[in-house]
């Protein structure tokens, strides 16, 4: 079927929809029931395990020797594949050292590792026997990470002696160590994986040495859990105060995502499939371990960086190189790819035989990029959008079931299962093409969160704003061919004079310009008009003519908005202040302009670009 009969078929029998796709995964128990609407679960009596979903079936099913991981580190000189058999006894071994600390199912186990496979092995381990894993970003400071082990109560951490960055080793062992000193909760043990190029000092009685436990460990066996019972918790980056703990469930989680596989990004068994993400996010958890072996795909895991590890040709070698079908990374990376290569003279010289389909998300892909890196490859480059908290996406042009029309500014349709609205602040449903709240109706999705971690009143929050309606937090719009525009967040609507603008949309003109790379757009408190646009704009390398480049900026924004958004301010900057994500953090821009006191969080990626912005737009004195 296309995308049209599926989507018909998702909404006329909802629950009859998702038990057929659920029929995709081995349960021990097979549901009854699709869902429950007293405790809005799904699958509720279904019994499975999602480690054995993902590994052990496939191999059962005569595949152990299909490639199923793929290891890639540009920084260290290392690479490393297994196959579906190999994965499995790692898993098995890691499983076992595990549950001989005394972790067994239901207990939390924080995983602080960089992108290498073991990191992989903790977590299909933890689900293998029960166990509930939340990862962390790797090189998190030490507050940030000391947050999360109080709000979980880990039982073990797994973490390793150090990471990399382009240029340099972040020790993680002296940051888990002050984590561990902050913590008021005191796990157990720390599982450490001592890496060559720096080892860590282990602390007697609560470190555990990785290659040495392991060695040691006897292979664990599959736990049956029920499909509702929690699979991992995934903090969100907040900036200030306890970041809120995403809770997904076994049963969903592993339905959806095998089914997301080839409908949306139309792969197969075999298949190999690259999210170049970080598993520290949402996107790792579903497409880099979840989501590619619970179909049978090879995926790959990758330590390194789109541009300088070594240079910006990095991505499209190893897509050569292990005949990658489709390639999901951030539009950042893009960016960072066509400023360090504007030419695509390193997609050029590359084969990309085997590529069918660029997907972007992490944040909003502005159509200059989308349409720079769509021209380079000259295959399908598709938006789509999604969160932490649904854990797949909910937006997206399905590759899979045919759908081929792009709309540039337009992340695409609904995805099957999804029912979107745009409401206005009075509740009341807006007409096509207007921008308001972005809203999904209730029930959600399988594979959507269903709790935040010991935080139900946090979870009822995004419920209250509008009855029977999931609160994105997004302002979009739905224009008249049922294409979903995603405008930015809603405190992102600015008020200027009583109008309501889209800073997403005013950054759409800013980065179409041909010597801009990557811009940010805020509102700026106003004292006559209420508030007023200020741009952030990066250039492309030898840009000079900067006052002509302003000026050209405010003519292409009156021009295609009008008069109204011309900006107050546009500042030209070496770089935008990021999380380790890659989202740029406009509050903290807002912040700025508006000469607020900020604290620098702890999860930006640059800190230097935030003080070298804040001396150049910070307010000045009245003369």
């Amino acid at each position: 079927m296309g995308y049209a009969e599926v989507m018909a078929a998702a909404g006329a029998d909802p629950e009859g929809f998702w038990l057929e796709a659920a029929r995709g995964l081995d349960w021990d128990r097979f549901p009854a029931a699709a869902h429950d609407a007293a405790s809005d679960r799904w699958f509720p009596d279904g019994m499975l395990n999602t480690c054995y979903n993902a590994v052990d079936r496939h191999v059962a099913a005569g595949r152990g020797d299909a490639p199923a991981l793929i290891y890639e580190s540009p920084i260290t000189g290392r690479a490393a594949q297994y196959s579906f058999a190999e994965l499995q006894d790692h898993v098995a071994r890691t499983a076992g050292m595990i549950a001989a600390t005394g972790v067994g199912k239901g207990d939390r186990v924080v995983i602080y590792m960089p992108m290498v496979p073991e990191a992989v092995f903790a977590m299909l381990a933890c689900a293998r026997i029960g166990a509930v894993h939340s990862v962390v970003f790797g090189g998190f400071a030490a507050p940030e990470l000391a947050k999360r082990i109080d709000d979980c109560q880990p039982a073990l951490v797994m973490s390793a002696s150090c990471g990399f960055e382009p240029g340099r080793t972040i020790a993680y062992k002296p940051l888990l160590d002050e984590a561990l000193h902050i913590a008021h909760h005191k796990p157990a043990a720390a599982i450490i994986l001592q890496r060559e190029e720096l080892r860590a000092d282990m602390v007697a009685g609560r470190d555990i040495d990785w290659a040495e436990a392991v060695a040691a460990a006897a292979p664990a066996a599959c736990v049956s859990v029920a499909a509702s019972d929690p699979l991992y918790i995934l903090y969100t980056s907040g900036t200030t105060g306890v970041p809120k703990g995403v809770v997904r469930d076994n049963g969903g989680h592993a339905t959806v995502l095998h089914w997301s596989m080839d409908t949306i990004y139309g792969v197969e068994p075999g298949d190999t499939y690259w999210a170049a993400s970080d598993i520290g996010w949402v996107v790792g958890h579903s497409y880099i371990v979840y989501g590619p072996l619970l179909k049978g795909c090879a995926t790959i895991v990758f330590e390194g960086k789109p541009v300088g590890t070594p240079d910006a040709g990095i991505f499209w070698r190893l897509v050569d190189r292990h005949a990658v079908k489709v390639l999901f990374t951030a539009p950042t990376a893009i960016r960072a790819i066509r400023r360090a290569d504007p030419d695509g003279a390193f997609i050029d010289e590359a084969s990309l035989a085997s590529l069918q389909a660029l997907f972007l998300a992490g944040e909003r892909a502005d159509p200059d990029t989308l349409l720079w890196i769509a021209g380079k490859l000259d295959r399908p480059v598709i938006d789509h959008w999604w969160q932490t908290e649904l854990g797949w996406p909910a937006i997206a042009t399905c590759f899979g079931l045919g759908e081929t029309g792009i709309r540039a500014g337009s992340a695409g349709h609904a995805v099957p299962g999804y029912r979107f609205k745009v409401k206005g602040d009075d509740g009341g449903d807006l007409a096509p093409g207007t921008v308001g709240n972005l809203l999904i109706e209730q029930p959600l999705p399988p594979g959507a969160f269903r709790q935040l971690w010991n935080n139900p009143e946090r979870f009822a929050a995004g419920f209250v704003d509008f009855p029977g309606h999931y609160t994105t937090g997004d302002a979009g719009m739905i224009d008249a061919d049922g294409f979903i525009h995603i405008m930015g967040r809603t405190d992102d609507i600015i008020n200027v004079a009583g109008h309501r603008l889209s800073t997403g949309q005013m950054e759409e003109v800013v980065a179409n310009h041909p010597q801009v790379v990557e811009c940010a757009v805020i509102g700026a408190a106003d004292e006559l008009k209420g508030e007023m646009p200020v741009a952030f704009v990066v250039t492309r390398p030898g840009c000079e003519a900067l006052d002509d480049l302003r000026r050209e900026l405010v003519a292409s924004i009156r021009g295609d908005i009008g008069p109204i958004a011309s900006p107050r301010t546009i500042h030209v900057v070496d770089g935008l202040p990021k999380t380790r994500s890659g989202k740029i953090l406009r509050n903290l821009l807002r912040d700025i302009v508006n000469g607020a006191n900020i604290v620098v969080p702890q999860t930006i990626e640059d800190p230097g670009v935030i003080a070298a912005i804040s001396e150049l737009a910070a307010p000045q004195p009245a003369a």
